[in-house]
């Protein structure tokens, strides 16, 4: 289409820069799908093209997806927002002989949903890419499950007081996952598909695997300048989108797959916008999109829950990154939204690309 035709140059040439093997960009306006294509390849050796359609992992794009299950959890009375997070889980008892902050006692699911819970990754590392340090201290084969990580987790002391500051948590929506499941007595998985994923008319999105082997049909192949020992035994050297991390144990923070087009059928389904049904309640919304107490005074954005929210002009969004992935998508103001997938974050050393797709987005929207 003539009227898109900036999608076209702008995105292969972004490509082409940062030497990134494959992506797919889809564009809603007013609730319509009015964009959606691949660009490049989903294998490079097999030259197959990137069809609009196709799986990729999608990160911490994953994350939204969570809150909006916690949320429908919420709405249905099972889960208070408030409640003390760790009460919900009593199986995930922390490993025998264990010293527990006792603060970890007082973290709140709103917390974990804010990343207000009290773990700094940047201070004390993030436990989700620990994974065979972790299973090598709890004396158990490698990759270990988000169980094990959780009670290992529960004897390490918080970095701050949790309500005090903000910082990013991966592994403080691992623990929303497990609260879901609990709460709804279903798997994570099953949940959000029926609760809210089924209700968006989305029926491809699923949980990602860490394997070649154990790929979706439909999903790319994810490339990564970095090759390492697998996590898992007997799999020698892997590039590391392919076992050097264990993406299993990343469900409810990182593990989604999805295609472009479904990302953003889950953004007209949240949005508030009156072009199609929500799965959740104005109520809600308002909550999910709304600010965490004395953390982002003064600024003119602030992370709410599952969200990166900029209350003028009204933009949501969120990026995924991870070895082989890179995803970003946003709901902006007058009715668009936008999801951006590749196969790949860092092809050229010291890489830059990750960093232009929200200002290329911005500008290929401003041709339009």
């Amino acid at each position: 289409m003539p009227e898109l035709a900036a999608f076209d140059q702008i995105f292969p040439a972004l490509m082409k820069t940062w030497k990134i093997p494959g992506g797919a960009v889809a564009v809603t306006y007013q609730g319509r799908l009015v964009y959606a294509r691949g660009y490049g390849y989903a294998d490079t050796l097999a030259k197959t093209p990137v069809e609009p359609d196709a799986l990729f992992r999608i990160a911490s794009v994953s994350k939204p997806i969570t809150a909006v299950a916690m949320l429908k959890l919420a709405e249905q009375g099972k889960v208070d927002l408030g409640a003390k997070a760790f009460a919900l889980v009593p199986d995930l008892a922390p490993l025998p002989g264990a010293t527990v902050d006792p603060r970890i006692a007082d973290i709140t699911v709103s917390e974990l949903l804010w990343h207000t819970a009290g773990w700094d990754r940047d201070l004390s590392g993030d436990p989700i890419f620990l994974n065979a340090t972790i299973a090598q201290e709890m004396g158990v084969p490698a990759p270990t499950s988000i169980e094990n990580i959780i009670r290992y987790m529960l004897g390490r002391q918080l970095d701050f007081t949790p309500g005090a500051r903000w910082a990013y948590s991966n592994f403080g929506y691992s623990v929303l996952g497990r609260i879901i499941e609990r709460a709804s007595g279903e798997r994570y998985d099953a949940y959000v598909k029926s609760a809210v994923l089924g209700p968006a008319g989305i029926t491809r999105m699923q949980l990602g695997h860490s394997r070649i082997a154990e790929r979706a049909p439909g999903e790319v192949r994810y490339y990564d300048l970095a090759s390492t020992g697998s996590l898992f035994p007997g799999d020698g050297a892997v590039s590391f989108p392919d076992g050097g991390f264990y993406l299993e144990s990343m469900d409810s923070h990182g593990g989604w797959i999805a295609s472009a087009v479904d990302l953003v059928r889950f953004l007209t389904a949240v949005d508030g916008a009156a072009t199609r049904p929500d799965v959740i309640s104005d109520a809600s919304r308002t909550t999910m999109l709304a600010p965490p107490p004395n953390v982002w005074a003064g600024l003119d954005y602030h992370y709410g829950m599952g969200w990166l929210v900029r209350p003028n002009p009204g933009n949501w969004w969120h990026d995924g990154s991870l070895p082989g992935t890179s995803a970003f998508v946003a709901r902006l103001a007058g009715g668009v939204t936008i999801a951006l997938l590749f196969n790949a974050r860092e092809m050229t050393p010291g890489s830059l690309f990750a960093g232009q797709i929200d200002p290329k987005m911005s500008e290929a929207l401003g041709q339009v």
